[in-house]
């Protein structure tokens, strides 16, 4: 008997198969965007005392009472936005449950969402799993910024929402206000949804993160999903949540209910000591990104990559065409097997088959400096292999 249709137009994680294939070779993993330094102490000791503390059976299935407590406190104080608690917030094993449960909960078959290209990998298979048709939009290399005209001709009767990802993976375009405000007229022109996926709102470099449910007339027509696995260096403990009105969260906690029931109950209560961290905290995590931006940034450009200077999150989405005439996947493999140094394949941020993306590569500097080091020292032998 043959596997569900729906399981044949998308393949596993390219990501996560590049860091299996730098396992592999032994070359400095560049490739999936997780640091490799540790996580604040703090955050340690909560976890560890809350475990002790027999905090170990289901939380609240919409997230722990101090965890949601946190996450409204870190919008009202950072972005001026209230939100109910009760009512807005559903708490996951991380954005990517969430992004699942949200389109799973709020499209029906036949739906279109349409999603900025390059993107990040899940979105498309997301739509898919719901049985949504996903409709994607180019992004304007260099720069990466959108082109208004491109995303109203892409609109049709059947289109439910547009996916934003700001700061943005993999390109490290931060949308501008004006950006966002044309985004948003759109929306409220075509009656559409606004999906956010805001992972790396913390890591902004030139700009600022605006998030689109701030904007007049978007608070009830926008889904903020979030996650603090990038914030707090905690990739592993899963946790994400979506914020979104009464009506459509009471959607998306049934959907997220019968995906998983809860995120872990003990990493809960210790990841709502991370928002109350001071504003020092956050500027020192921008700060110390910026600094292996630059660090990164040079070398690579020496080694004959072209990319536009990332102006948040934590990657460099590079051209290699003037190196090689290979494909992505190809170029990809070869630079971990005899450069040491993995990438991911710039394919996997496009929609199947697309060409556009075989001449790119990601890398991902959210590594500690010695890690960077090696990197930088392998890279100054890639000519030479070439």
């Amino acid at each position: 008997m043959p596997n569900a249709r729906r399981t044949h137009t998308f393949s596993e994680s390219v990501i996560r198969e590049m860091t299996r294939v730098a396992n592999q070779y032994g070359a400095v993993n560049l490739s999936q965007g997780f640091p490799d330094f540790p996580m604040p102490d703090t955050m340690k000791d909560a976890a560890c005392a809350a475990i002790r503390g027999d905090i170990n059976q289901y939380a609240v299935t919409w997230g722990s009472k101090p965890l949601r407590d946190a996450i409204v406190g870190k919008y009202a104080r950072r972005y001026g936005m209230t939100v109910d608690p009760e009512r807005e917030i559903t708490v996951a094993c991380g954005a990517t449950e969430a992004t699942a449960a949200v389109f799973l909960a709020l499209f029906d078959p036949g739906d279109e969402v349409i999603i900025f290209e390059p993107f990040y990998e899940n979105y498309g298979p997301d739509a898919i799993l719901c049985e949504a048709k996903p409709v994607f939009v180019s992004l304007v290399a260099p720069d990466w910024h959108f082109d208004p005209d491109l995303l109203r001709a892409a609109i049709t009767p059947k289109t439910r929402a547009i996916v934003l990802n700001s700061p943005h993976n993999p390109s490290g375009h931060v949308f501008s206000r004006a950006e966002m405000q044309t985004i948003a007229d759109i929306a409220i022109e075509r009656d559409l949804i606004v999906v956010t996926d805001d992972p790396y709102e913390y890591i902004v470099f030139e700009g600022e993160h605006i998030p689109i449910a701030t904007l007049p007339g978007m608070a009830d027509r926008t889904v903020t999903i979030s996650s603090l696995s990038k914030t707090f260096s905690i990739t592993g403990w899963r946790l994400g949540y979506a914020i979104a009105s009464p009506e459509r969260s009471s959607a998306i906690r049934k959907v997220h209910d019968f995906l998983t029931v809860g995120a872990p109950a003990p990493l809960q209560d210790a990841a709502a000591i991370g928002y109350g961290f001071d504003d020092a905290y956050y500027q020192k995590l921008s700060d110390d990104y910026r600094e292996r931006r630059d660090y990164l940034g040079a070398p690579l450009r020496e080694a004959g990559f072209k990319f536009a200077q990332p102006a948040g999150a934590y990657y460099f989405f590079a051209d290699f065409s003037g190196l090689s005439t290979d494909d992505d996947v190809t170029f990809a493999k070869w630079m971990a097997r005899e450069v040491g140094v993995a990438t991911v394949p710039g394919s996997s941020f496009f929609r199947p088959d697309a060409p556009e993306g075989k001449k790119y590569v990601r890398f991902a500097f959210c590594k500690q400096r010695a890690t960077l080091e090696r990197a930088v020292e392998k890279l100054s032998r890639l000519r030479s292999l070439l």
